[in-house]
């Protein structure tokens, strides 16, 4: 049986924590940020982990 391949844009997508967790950037930071406030910009930079529903379909995703 051939080896799984990993899904690309997850792995770009995606970072293992040291814990075992994924982190993820948010959401809603590419266009229009002109009527978004600098308080809402700046929270959007931090990364985010993925939620504990997700967690074992990015783990599929990554074979990891």
């Amino acid at each position: 049986m051939p080896k799984m391949k990993t899904n690309r844009s997850a792995a770009k997508t995606f970072r293992r924590t040291a814990s075992g967790k994924f982190k993820r950037a948010k959401a809603y930071r590419s266009h229009i940020l002109t009527k978004k406030s600098s308080k809402r910009k700046r929270k959007l930079r931090k990364p985010t982990l993925v939620s504990k529903a997700d967690q074992k379909r990015v783990k599929i995703m990554l074979q990891q």
